[in-house]
C-alpha cells in the first residue's frame, strides 16, 4: 500500500500562511530547497487541492529567466510529476495532472491501494479532509522561527486526537524539520 505524507512549512504558532495568504516568511534557502527537491524526486504521486494547484501552476511552469538552478530543477520536477488535483470548480488541469471532482477520501483510498510507493498531499484543506479517516501516514513539519498570529492552520479542529510518533528531527539554517509517523 502506498504511504501518504503531509508536509508543509509551518510557523511556530501552527500556520502555513499568514492572514493575507502569503508564504513569503517561509522562502527556503539553498540547502532547504535542495532537500525539498531531493524529497520530491522520491514522491510517486502528488495530491493537490485547488488553491495549492493554482498557486503552483501559476509559478513553477513559468519561472523567470533569473531563477536559480535549484528553482529550475524543482520547476521541471513539479511539471513532470504525476499530480491528482481535487476540485469541484476547475474545468481542466495541466502539467501531468489529473482532475478529480468526486469524493477525495474514496479516491485517496483507491490511490493508496494501487501501489507501494509514496504520495504526498499538498494543501491544508485537502489534508484536513483526509485526517479524520486516518489516511495520512506521515507528517513533516518544517518549523520556521516566526509567529504569524493567524492564517491557515496546518491542522484543522479535530474531533479526535491523532497520535504521532517522532521519528526524525533535522536542523537547517532556517527551519527545523520534525517528522512524525501516525500511530
Amino acid at each position: 500500500m502506498r504511504r501518504l505524507i503531509y508536509g508543509f512549512g509551518v510557523s511556530l504558532d501552527g500556520y502555513i500562511n499568514d492572514r493575507d495568504g502569503s508564504i513569503d516568511w517561509s522562502n527556503p534557502d539553498e540547502e532547504l530547497h535542495q532537500f525539498h527537491n531531493d524529497r520530491y524526486r522520491r514522491i510517486e504521486i502528488s495530491l493537490h487541492g485547488r488553491r495549492l494547484y493554482e498557486l503552483m501552476a501559476e509559478y513553477w511552469p513559468h519561472l523567470p529567466e533569473d531563477a536559480s538552478r535549484i528553482e529550475r530543477e524543482f520547476g521541471r520536477l513539479w511539471t513532470e510529476k504525476p499530480k491528482v488535483v481535487f476540485s469541484r470548480t476547475l474545468a481542466e488541469v495541466h502539467w501531468n495532472s489529473t482532475l478529480v471532482s468526486a469524493n477525495a477520501v474514496e479516491e485517496v483510498r483507491r490511490l493508496k491501494a494501487g501501489g507501494d510507493g509514496v504520495m504526498e498531499v499538498g494543501g491544508a484543506g485537502l489534508a484536513a479532509s483526509l485526517m479524520p479517516h486516518g489516511l495520512i501516514d506521515e507528517y513533516q513539519l518544517f518549523l520556521s522561527p516566526v509567529a504569524l498570529g493567524g492564517g491557515t492552520p496546518m491542522f484543522p479542529a479535530l474531533d479526535k486526537r491523532i497520535r504521532l510518533r517522532l521519528v526524525e528531527t533535522r536542523h537547517f539554517d532556517t527551519v527545523v524539520m520534525l517528522r512524525y509517523l501516525a500511530d
